[in-house]
């Protein structure tokens, strides 16, 4: 691996996110430095722009999502690959697989359980094989809610001497607009659903992500409607957890159920007390059963895409990124009724300025850890890299982990 030409390739560079996550390698490692790093995407032009406007000095390399030869050649000629090109279920699966087949790291900012368990369920032996580490959602989603997790049960076997039994995540602040490509990643599975009821299956199943044979358990609670949870605070649901909880049950079955059988873990949205926070949990959750219901549909769905979503490309300017922001609450509980509380925050929006960071951080972190402690595989970012990530992310990304 050390005498492959690069030890990065960011794939998608182009995209709007991707000039992001270049902006902040250039920061952060230079184009010269230890990091031998490169850009590449379909269009030569387009990848001569973003280099200007970015600063991103580096080797530039032209390849489609849909060119397996040209993927190829690219794992081939890295350690690791990061892919910002989604929606992933129609343009990543070429490229998990030529990393794949090339042993090497990989990592996405991937939010779609159904191509997530396909991956897995299709490569995760030849993975093994080969030694290719790949690594979705290292972005808000679900890097925060993942690490989170990991963070909130070391801190209470610590203080408390056992890991908690139920944690529950709320949103307790956000700024920051919806990411184009998260946007079009949501169309493109409610539209995959559409086409196979089947789907709903696994994007109902907060074990889809488990390992086969594993993909059974506790019923979980699930925010979906106004209620109330600690201290009386209106709770309404929260759009990504659908995909998180899924991720952080993934981490428990590979770190080997160290929380316990009966762990439970669920996320939503903080509204705030009394009358005006129910009537916040009920206007969100209104709104956002419209918009479902919406999209279901194709002709509605369609108009939502040309002329009310962002689009995939579309964006905050720098300064909106750099007020953006969100502080995640965890509040965790033990069998014998211990609780611990703690929060988790990013100084950038979620889904741009935060997320580029985050997996920039992540990939850098990868690439540091061991194959002895983190083998050939599927893994989330908990547990491929631990404790690890939580110091680099505090470090290098924005992110703040802390007990209350």
């Amino acid at each position: 691996m050390n005498d492959r030409t690069y030890d990065l390739i960011v794939f998608g560079a182009t995209s709007f996110v991707g000039q992001i996550l270049c902006r902040f390698l250039v920061e952060r490692h230079g184009n010269r430095g230890e990091l031998r790093w490169a850009i590449a995407g379909r269009n030569a032009e387009k990848l001569e722009t973003v280099a200007s406007e970015t600063g991103a000095e580096v080797p530039h390399i032209v390849a489609d999502a849909a060119d397996g030869g040209a993927l190829a050649e690219l794992a081939q000629s890295t350690r690791l690959v990061i892919s910002t090109v989604g929606p992933y279920a129609q343009y990543g699966s070429p490229l998990v697989a030529a990393a794949v087949n090339a042993g090497t790291d990989y990592c996405d900012l991937a939010g779609e359980p159904h191509w997530m368990q396909q991956m897995i369920d299709t490569h995760q032996p030849a993975a093994e094989a080969s030694g290719a580490r790949i690594v979705h959602a290292c972005g808000f989603d679900s890097i925060p809610s993942d690490l989170g997790v990991l963070f909130t049960q070391d801190r209470a076997v610590e203080a408390l001497g056992r890991p908690c039994q139920e944690i529950r995540m709320q949103v307790r602040a956000a700024k920051g607009g919806p990411s184009g490509g998260t946007v079009a990643s949501m169309i493109n599975t409610i539209e995959e659903v559409s086409s196979d009821p089947q789907l709903r299956k696994v994007l109902g199943n907060p074990y889809a992500l488990a390992p086969q044979g594993q993909r059974t358990g506790k019923r979980q609670p699930n925010v979906v409607k106004p209620q109330q949870g600690p201290g009386g605070t209106w709770l309404a649901p929260f759009v990504m957890a659908a995909i998180n909880t899924k991720v952080v049950f993934r981490t428990h079955a590979l770190l080997g159920y160290p929380w316990g059988d009966d762990f439970t873990y669920d996320e939503s949205m903080s509204m705030g007390e009394g009358p005006a926070g129910l009537a916040k949990a009920a206007a969100l959750t209104g709104g956002l059963g419209a918009f479902m219901g919406a999209a279901a549909i194709g002709p509605t769905r369609n108009l939502l895409s040309r002329f009310v979503l962002p689009k995939p490309g579309e964006g905050p300017s720098p300064e909106a990124q750099e007020r953006g922001y969100f502080k995640l609450r965890f509040d965790g509980t033990t069998a014998s009724g211990d609780t611990i509380t703690t929060e988790v925050t990013g100084d950038r929006d979620p889904g741009y300025g935060s997320t580029a960071k985050m997996i920039g951080t992540a990939a850098t972190t990868l690439l540091a850890t061991s194959r002895e402690a983190t083998p050939g595989g599927f893994w989330t970012p908990a547990s491929a890299m631990g404790t690890a990530l939580i110091g680099s992310l505090q470090a290098d990304a924005g992110l703040d982990f802390s007990v209350r």
